[in-house]
């Protein structure tokens, strides 16, 4: 048996502009993601046999096919020809249908795993576009890179960006990606935005006027709470604060760890937040 253990990073969409429904019922999308440190834990083991098999200690998530890391292995397997046993073990930190991409991060864990353990020559891009077929955030997390991505989000054109410091909330509902672009009006007149544009407006701003999320506002009519995470995290030093994709999770930005570690503890002691999740993270 060979084992591997892999730290599987969460993220967050900096700006996310929804451009228009396609014909395969995707949107879409344009917008600039970067991973954070708050980490799943993955152990990879396999072995020679058959079947996959998922254990996690958050009862909430599944373990059967409808969980991204299992069908990841199960299409990594059938693609490279290889007949193996694998067992994922995931120690879950990052929350779930929270906006932060944990599947889709784990997910692209257990393809670049199984890549490092066996035998399938497959490269980078060729991972990509395995993962592409699994979740449109899947690609992003395989790069594990600053990206601006567009199409339904699995295109990426790679970005440098400061390391901001970030702190997390999560109010600890999950909200479903598909009900929020289901309840999506994109009845008003969308901007021209592009990633030549996109990129030339985070040289001339800050990192705070760039901050926007189409989604948010569908979301927040359903949750106002997010509104009053948001006015929080402002009020407690964030150069901007916004929900990260769908929901529910609210990030401030700040420019220095030890901005975000004050407003950590301020955030932390906050009786309006004592039963949400609070990180503090960095931009990696």
């Amino acid at each position: 048996m060979t084992s591997l253990n892999i730290f599987s990073p969460a993220k967050v969409n900096l700006f996310l502009k929804v451009l228009k429904k396609r014909l395969d019922g995707y949107h879409e999308i344009i917008t600039l993601m970067q991973p954070i440190s708050i980490y799943d834990e993955i152990l990879l083991d396999v072995s020679d046999g058959s079947g996959i098999f998922v254990e996690c200690n958050n009862k909430n998530i599944p373990l059967d096919r409808t969980n991204l890391a299992y069908r990841a292995a199960e299409m990594f397997l059938r693609k490279a020809g290889i007949q193996k046993e694998v067992h994922i073990r995931i120690k879950k930190n990052i929350p779930a249908a929270a906006g932060l991409g944990g599947g889709s991060s784990n997910a692209a864990s257990v393809l670049k795993g199984l890549n490092n353990i066996l035998p399938s020559g497959f490269s980078t891009s060729s991972l990509m576009e395995i993962g592409a077929e699994l979740g449109s955030d899947v690609p992003f997390f395989i790069l594990n890179h600053s990206a601006i991505a567009y199409g339904r989000g699995e295109k990426l054109d790679l970005i440098e960006i400061p390391g901001y410091w970030y702190v997390i909330v999560n109010p600890g509902f999950p909200v479903s990606t598909a009900w929020v672009y289901g309840n999506l009006l994109l009845t008003k007149e969308q901007e021209d935005i592009n990633i030549p544009s996109l990129k030339n407006r985070l040289k001339d701003i800050c990192i705070e006027d760039i901050l926007e999320n189409d989604l948010e506002g569908v979301t927040v009519l359903e949750y106002p709470d997010i509104k009053d995470i948001k006015s929080g995290l402002r009020g407690a030093g964030a150069a901007g604060a916004l929900m990260s994709g769908s929901g529910s999770t609210v990030f401030g930005v700040f420019e220095n760890k030890e901005a975000a570690g004050i407003a950590f503890i301020r955030i932390k002691n906050d009786p309006m937040f004592k039963n949400m999740a609070v990180f503090a993270a960095q931009g990696l």
